[in-house]
């Protein structure tokens, strides 16, 4: 399944890198929530394969919604992360390709087809990228950590939106950044390019197989305060992850934090 699941990723990252940059016709799921007839190719092939070579296997994918079998194992697509991106040209975007084994996460497969990356994790393993082995950073200091997130569909009606997090870590970190792909935002905490990830109102396929390569790769993932991450919260909940070093952890938590208090002298936005 390991194989099956990196050859399908390969063969839908071409999908992608096929129609990139061509006119396509991109729809509305939401205000700015976008998706394009492209997404919607590479998940059936997706799905399409799962189903000739797992066909009583879960499918749980972001455009198809859940697909009931009898298997204890869940496939969990997201055809194209960072859709947004790709609608408007920009190269940062990939497929995501999870498994679950009797509700437990045991692999995750991702690839950007723009830089022919294949981020890898399997429970107990360890995590690559191309075959060879990553880990997190060994960065001790928020202060100076590279740190990046991503902003809510519905950031212009929600009082949750993020951005007083953001004011408060562009204050305490290094730097953020702001790519567009939570999948690629993971593989790149859990290959020490970030030291730290945090995002709320995610879905469950942008975040389970980064989530598998994370902690493959040593590094630490919690909800906001610490408990313990939900890769399926319940509806009184929204998603929140916070993926670090594990170095950085509870600094990140800190600021998080209902009560945090800003260094004196700090301007927020």
């Amino acid at each position: 399944m390991r194989n099956f699941a990196i050859n399908t990723a390969i063969e839908a990252g071409k999908i992608l890198q096929d129609y990139f940059g061509r006119k396509i016709t991109v729809s509305h799921k939401g205000q700015i929530d976008l998706v394009t007839e492209v997404d919607l190719l590479s998940e059936k092939y997706i799905k399409d394969q799962i189903a000739s070579h797992y066909p009583k296997h879960q499918i749980l994918a972001e455009e198809g919604g859940f697909t009931a079998a009898s298997s204890d194992y869940r496939w969990i697509v997201d055809p194209l992360d960072g859709t947004t991106n790709y609608a408007h040209g920009y190269p940062i975007f990939c497929v995501s390709i999870a498994l679950e084994q009797a509700g437990k996460l045991v692999l995750g497969v991702i690839y950007d087809p723009t830089r022919d990356e294949l981020f890898v994790g399997e429970k107990g393993i360890g995590a690559t990228l191309n075959n060879r082995p990553i880990y997190v950073s060994k960065r001790p200091l928020l202060k100076d950590a590279l740190l990046v997130t991503g902003f809510p569909y519905d950031i212009k009606t929600t009082k949750k939106n993020n951005l007083n997090y953001f004011s408060r870590f562009a204050l305490t970190a290094r730097a953020v950044r702001r790519s567009g792909s939570a999948a690629l935002d993971l593989c790149y905490t859990a290959a020490g390019r970030f030291d730290g990830f945090w995002e709320m109102h995610l879905g469950t396929w942008d975040a389970a197989a980064g989530v598998v390569i994370v902690k493959e790769a040593g590094g630490h993932i919690t909800r906001f305060d610490g408990s313990d991450f939900e890769l399926y919260p319940s509806k009184t909940q929204t998603m929140e992850i916070l993926a670090t070093n594990s170095l950085i952890h509870q600094d990140m938590i800190k600021v998080l934090s209902d009560d945090f208090v800003l260094p004196e002298n700090s301007l927020v936005v």
